[in-house]
């Protein structure tokens, strides 16, 4: 195939047509200040407002529960440090060092936020290991980490590297039981960053008090997102400016961004591609585990998103394999794209219980809307040969060095 065959859908997706379509004009028409009291401001902010609504829709919350950032990344940072900050205005600098607990599978964003709090002497945390090859945490497991200081849960709900399922719901349900007759309520905070195109995310349902996700994983644009905080959650703003979203993230609004990934969240209700996308990824494990000798599926087969196949293959470099498929007009990845300056093995695969040299014998193969089977079937029939070669360069290496 001539064309370049795009499979790193969890990285990033290409924008849709209607996104771009409703962005186009904040550029030039409409480029109002929403914060300037002006017409052409007042015409930025009603473009800033409906999009709220139709985020706010879709999550079933009020518009008023709706913070636009710049991406998860943000969104995270202020959920995390937000509540942190708000525990100290409240309870005093002396207070008791609140308990943070989150899983050991966590987006960097996340886990290196509550790692630089732990180090500035803020929090204390605990990490919740993973089933050893399945990728999910146990709701016993995080019953038994709940201390009297405990003051967040912090799980997301889809994982970004093997796409494991973490059961939400369960613990949102759980947390509302135990908050029934507390004074001090535990929150709960979800990444939804994979899941948004995939999996309720009815913010009533899931019980969360704070929800994240990106604009450019749902077809959006990138340098967008969104923080859900539900009402009467204590939180304070963690940066300095003006007084934009309700106070909680100062600065002038991005409108063609936030309308972006309004008109792109409003466009998840009246996709059709999930089952055809489910289907592609189960062709692809399929063929890939019975064609392929010693490969492997990283993370639960049923317990994970409809677009991501995680694979593992004994003896293979994955950065070779991801190179040569390259080379091949094949985009791909070996897991998050925000680690892959890092030479250290994805901690991910490593909670799951592999070994140093078979995590680094991954790929992440994440497909879209938009990615066909020929496509798959080409992607599977080079992989093939790729990791035939690789095996023999590796074999010959070992016998070299044997000598």
């Amino acid at each position: 195939m001539n064309k370049l065959i795009y499979l790193d859908n969890a990285a990033t997706t290409a924008v849709d047509d209607s996104v771009l379509n409703k962005m186009t004009p904040c550029f030039k028409g409409n480029f109002g200040n929403p914060s300037s009291v002006h017409g052409f401001g007042q015409e930025a902010m009603s473009e800033v407002e409906i999009a709220r609504k139709k985020v706010a829709s879709f999550l079933k919350a009020s518009s008023s529960e709706i913070i636009f950032t710049s991406g998860a990344t943000e969104s995270n940072n202020i959920a995390l440090r937000g509540v942190v900050k708000k525990y100290y205005e409240e309870k005093g600098e002396d207070a008791p060092l609140p308990h943070i607990i989150t899983s050991a599978i966590e987006h960097h964003c996340v886990l290196d936020t509550l790692r630089d709090m732990k180090k500035e002497g803020l929090v204390e945390i605990s990490f919740l290991p993973v089933h050893k090859n399945e990728g999910v945490i146990e709701l016993r497991a995080l019953k038994e980490k709940i201390k009297e200081n405990t003051i967040l849960i912090s799980i997301m709900y889809v994982n970004n590297e093997v796409g494991t399922l973490q059961p939400i719901e369960e613990i949102g349900s759980f947390l509302s039981k135990e908050n029934a007759n507390k004074k001090n309520k535990i929150l709960f905070h979800t990444d939804a960053v994979q899941a948004i195109n995939y999996f309720d995310c009815n913010v009533a349902n899931l019980k969360v008090d704070m929800l994240s996700f990106s604009g450019h994983k749902i077809y959006g644009p990138k340098g967008s997102g969104v923080l859900y905080i539900k009402k009467g959650t204590p939180i304070k703003s963690i940066q300095f400016g003006g007084a934009q979203e309700y106070k909680l993230r100062p600065g002038t609004h991005n409108v063609p961004a936030i309308v972006g990934i309004g008109q792109a969240t409003e466009n998840i209700s009246k996709q059709d591609s999930k089952d055809k996308i489910k289907e592609l990824r189960d062709y692809l494990i399929e063929r890939v585990l019975s064609e392929i000798p010693n490969s492997y599926l990283n993370g639960s087969r049923e317990k994970r998103s409809p677009n991501n196949a995680n694979f593992r293959f004994d003896n293979i470099e994955g950065e070779g394999l991801l190179l040569s498929l390259d080379m091949e007009n094949i985009a791909a990845s070996t897991g998050s794209a925000c680690s892959s300056g890092s030479l250290a093995p994805s901690h991910v695969l490593l909670a799951l219980g592999l070994k140093h040299e078979e995590a680094h014998g991954s790929l992440r193969i994440t497909l879209s809307k938009n990615t066909t089977k020929k496509e798959i079937d080409f992607m599977i029939e080079k992989t093939k040969e790729i990791v035939e070669k690789l095996r023999k360069i590796s074999g010959n290496v070992l016998k070299d060095f044997d000598k």
